[in-house]
């Protein structure tokens, strides 16, 4: 039996913004573009990697007190985010600094053995990236 990745789901608050974080000064790849009665999805994928996919959504099924409580919890960063691999982690921080990004964690030698740094989305999702 074999098993791999085909999507991962991130919450956010303004696809916009999360389309120009992702697409924009990471370089992923807009695959879908769906709009459905005031809510969207869109998905994005690596370049080198196209069959494993992300979806950002500003998707909850619930009141508008729902809504806010979910807001509020993606932008204090409660749903984990995504962990990427760059082949230049200080490229790829440039490039996201430019891009205006939040950055949490400067790229640096961690004792776990890896090379990585951490930003914000613009939701407030972590995204962590390791140097490959």
């Amino acid at each position: 039996m074999s098993l791999s990745i085909s999507k991962c789901f991130v919450q956010v608050t303004d696809v916009d913004a999360a389309v120009a974080f992702y697409a924009g000064a990471l370089g992923l790849e807009v695959q879908l573009d769906v709009p459905n009665d005031g809510f969207r999805w869109v998905t994005v994928v690596a370049p080198d990697q196209p069959d494993v996919a992300i979806i950002l959504s500003n998707y909850v099924d619930g009141s508008d007190d729902d809504r806010s409580t979910v807001a509020g919890l993606v932008a204090k960063g409660a749903f984990g985010g995504v962990h990427f691999r760059a082949t230049d982690l200080e490229a790829t921080f440039a490039r996201l600094v430019e891009h205006g990004a939040e950055v949490v964690d400067e790229p640096a030698d961690q004792p776990w053995g890896v090379r990585d740094g951490a930003v914000r989305d613009p939701s407030g999702n972590l995204v962590r990236i390791d140097q490959a």
